[in-house]
């Protein structure tokens, strides 16, 4: 018991002061995350799309049956063109789709321009100008390097907004504003340890933020314990008080009672966000099946078919002047698109350009070419353990199955656009220890502002156990040290 009590001591100088910060940060966290480009800003960033004078792809002609994997069709500088992923950390293709040619470098003015589009878009009012290239900075330090040449814009508006364009490409692939930027320096990088002289090392950090995090965990578990073994002990001595401390001592003693729990799930769960060795990584076998079979890859014969359909100008993308964006998707082994328009509305079209929706009847015929015995299947208007939205809105109604598998594996299928996702035992033991309890979006309580209510009052009480926690520990190691020092002198003084 007392080599328990002197590590948990000790140990809560350094990590007892990171768990405090933590939890401030945590704090800043439920209202301001880390910036980026949300998928909304980058439709509204988008023109019209416009298939007049298209399409054609000059000397870039893969055969039709090579994967073509992930590609947008959108405009950039009033020219439609092609984006094509690049797999391996490949950089990505694109393609003018009136000329045929690769996208050569963008000039300044050009660059100009697409960040007065981007700006437009979004309502932004401002002259953007030039800031120069950069490497990578606190806001690029992971997406920096493959955008490269990354150019950074200042759209000069009263937000203080600023872009990150990638040079080769025309992509806006960051974007932060005043407040943003403030907000990060008190909530994600202390709460990730995010300085860029750490982060730029991936491995370095990985293995900093688990260990930190195991640190963290064995700390709360060892003041939990020696709290629990203390309760009573002033009782049996006063009969009047059930902790045998007094002062700062017993509110800590008393608050890390009621919240000692929480404090551990809550640094364990964060432990589990970096997936440390792999814990819970990947889906099962069975899960990557059923997304193989009910999914599909698109090939480059289903992009010819496409751009020659638009070429005769016999259907009507060309005609939608709120379509922004079309992207991919399959749905039993065959490859549909997606019509994004500029308020976040999907259009589900075949390979011709014809407006193709799912319908339920094709959903549960592919669901039961799946062999596989049903528990249960049909329309999910409401949300579920699984399939839910806090900070961010999902899709419904949605097809649920309920398969009866080794890994009671669950299905939900997105009428409108076709696309699968599959939880599994990994994915359902995630969403209970890693999001769960990171995240505490439990059913209950995640409808706002109840959750704000809720979170804030259990983070005070774990804040005020981690402070009073290091403050204490500090007191007591500087009078360790004071009384050490105290006998050296004296024995000096003897000698």
């Amino acid at each position: 018991m007392h080599v328990i009590l002197i590590a948990h001591r000790y140990l809560a100088v350094a990590v007892g002061l990171l768990m405090t910060l933590w939890c401030l940060s945590g704090f800043v966290m439920m209202y301001q995350a880390f910036p980026d480009v949300s998928p909304e800003e980058r439709l509204r960033g988008l023109k019209p799309l416009g298939l007049d004078a298209c399409c054609t792809l000059g000397d870039f002609r893969p055969h039709e049956d090579t994967p073509a994997g992930s590609f947008r069709i959108e405009m950039l500088l009033d020219h439609p063109v092609l984006r094509v992923s690049g797999g391996n950390n490949d950089p990505a293709t694109v393609i003018n789709l009136r000329t045929g040619e690769a996208l050569p470098a963008l000039s300044e003015d050009q660059l100009l321009a697409v960040a007065r589009d981007f700006a437009r878009g979004n309502g932004w009012h401002g002259q953007p100008s030039l800031l120069g290239v950069i490497n990578s900075d606190q806001w690029t330090l992971q997406n920096a390097p493959r955008n490269a040449p990354a150019w950074h814009v200042a759209i000069n508006d009263a937000a203080g907004t600023e872009l990150y364009i990638n040079g080769r490409t025309g992509e806006v692939f960051q974007q932060t504003n005043r407040r943003e930027r403030l907000l990060s320096w008190f909530g994600a990088i202390p709460h990730w340890l995010y300085p860029s002289m750490l982060r730029m090392n991936a491995a370095l950090w990985t293995e900093v933020v688990i260990w930190t995090s195991v640190l963290g965990s064995f700390l709360a578990a060892t003041g939990l314990y020696v709290g629990i073994q203390r309760l009573g002990l002033g009782r049996r001595a006063s009969r009047q008080r059930i902790s045998p401390y007094t002062g700062l001592w017993y509110w800590h003693h008393l608050s890390g009672l009621v919240f000692g729990v929480l404090t551990l799930t809550w640094v364990f769960s964060g432990l589990l966000t970096m997936n440390p060795w792999g814990w819970l990584a990947g889906s099962s076998h069975e899960a990557r099946l059923y997304q193989r079979e009910l999914g599909g890859q698109a090939r480059w014969g289903d992009i010819y078919r496409l751009l020659t359909s638009v070429t005769r100008g016999d259907h009507q993308l060309s005609g939608q002047t709120d379509l922004v964006q079309i992207t991919p998707a399959g749905f039993e082994q065959r490859t549909w698109l997606l019509g994004h328009s500029r308020d976040g509305s999907t259009v589900r079209y075949n390979t011709l350009g014809e407006p193709s929706p799912l319908t339920p009847e094709q959903i549960e015929a592919a669901v039961r070419a799946l062999d596989v015995p049903i528990l249960d299947a049909g329309l999910l208007h409401t949300e579920d353990n699984y399939y839910y939205g806090h900070k961010r809105e999902v899709d419904l109604p949605v097809y649920r199955v309920l398969l009866d598998d080794s890994e009671s594996t669950r299905l939900y299928i997105n009428p409108d656009t076709g696309v699968v996702r599959s939880v599994d035992n990994t994915r359902r033991l995630s969403r209970w220890l890693r999001t769960g309890l990171h995240d505490f979006d439990f059913a209950l309580i995640r409808m706002r502002p109840l959750w704000d209510i809720v979170v804030m009052f259990l983070l005070a009480g774990v804040t005020f156990v981690c402070a009073t926690g290091t403050w204490m520990a500090l007191r007591r190691i500087y009078r360790d040290v004071t009384s050490l020092n105290s006998r050296r002198q004296r024995r000096r003084i003897q000698v």
